[in-house]
């Protein structure tokens, strides 16, 4: 088996990465390559004779081409420009996230071509794709209606996945991610990069200015979760599917409070005293959009999972940061 992962130099691709090579299948067949694709790569990438990677930008369909071989089993789509770039950039969120997912898909079907069987590929959406007047607790039936750039871009993707699909260049499935939550490293230019922020920035010793107030809602998974989550969906029949390729992950609706509340309980009431508050009107207009409670028996019924609680989710941060607290 041949993966490619685009974003592959990011936090969650990265962290696939390293689970894939861990496991050592997919699917119940051996990896032979995996191929991390994006335009930047962590400087502790594993040594391992089946990684690869391919600095590029997969908005150049030329450099699409090279990036993912026809030889290729399986694509892992995780790049893109996040939500709050996506908003303020126009023309880059549609190059990057409608280009990209346009060139992803074309060469899947150049794949198909030649290939025994239509490459399989796992979509990384988002629960961007609703907005709106939107019911208190939203379901399987609940109608997209993105109220932002990055929802559109991410809805379309979905569609465009659907119908290649449905002609058979491809075998593919959209995840609708929560929020990814407790993500490393520093502040990026997504919308709800507070939601890691105001846990991550007080664990670290470091004063936080909350752009949100303390009410306000998000709906969350954990990276553990999420990697898992992509893994299970590749591993799914298409049986599993029908008809329907994209699925709402599940995941846990916390509010910013009850995330400082857990992080004092966690990790001492010093740690809660270094949130503040300083509202952004750009991101609160962005984050008031989205959705913060789910139902989601499909995917349960799918074998996807959600975390237990957000005190599972920041000890599981700690631990695999190593953290001291």
């Amino acid at each position: 088996m041949k993966i490619v992962i685009t974003g592959g130099g990011g936090f969650i691709g990265f962290k696939l990465a390293k689970a894939l090579l861990a496991r050592g299948t997919l699917a119940a067949e051996r990896i032979a390559r995996l191929t991390l694709v994006d335009q930047a790569f962590p400087g502790d990438l594993p040594k391992d004779p089946r990684l690869e990677t391919l600095a590029g930008d997969i908005s150049d369909a030329k450099f699409a081409a090279r990036a993912i071989a026809t030889d290729t089993t399986s694509i892992f789509h995780l790049a893109a420009v996040v939500s709050g770039a996506a908003e303020a950039d126009f023309d880059l969120g549609m190059r990057v996230n409608l280009e990209g997912i346009r060139n992803v898909l074309e060469q899947a079907r150049r794949i198909c071509d030649t290939a025994a069987r239509p490459p399989r590929l796992v979509f990384a959406s988002s629960v961007a794709a609703f907005g709106g007047e939107l019911p208190e607790v939203l379901d399987d039936a609940t109608t997209p209606a993105p109220q932002t750039s990055y929802g559109s871009q991410k809805v379309i993707s979905e569609y465009l996945v659907s119908d290649f699909s449905r002609k058979g260049y491809l075998d593919g499935r959209s995840l609708r991610l929560p929020t990814i939550v407790v993500r490393p490293g520093k502040p990026n230019a997504a919308a709800s990069s507070f939601a890691s922020a105001v846990i991550r920035e007080p664990l670290n010793g470091v004063a936080y200015d909350c752009p949100v107030g303390p009410e306000t809602g998000v709906w969350l998974l954990s990276p553990r979760r999420v990697v898992e989550a992509f893994m299970h969906a590749h591993d799914l029949p298409a049986s599993a599917w029908g008809s329907n390729r994209v699925v709402n992950l599940p995941g846990i609706t916390v509010t910013v409070a009850g995330m400082i509340e857990a992080m004092a309980k966690i990790a001492g009431s010093q740690a809660a005293k270094r949130v503040s508050w300083k509202p952004d009107a750009r991101i609160q207009a962005i984050v008031q959009t989205w959705p913060v409670r789910f139902a989601t028996p499909r995917a349960l019924a799918m074998g996807f999972k959600a975390d237990p609680g957000i005190d599972a989710v920041i000890r599981g941060y700690i631990a695999d940061e190593s953290i001291k607290v």
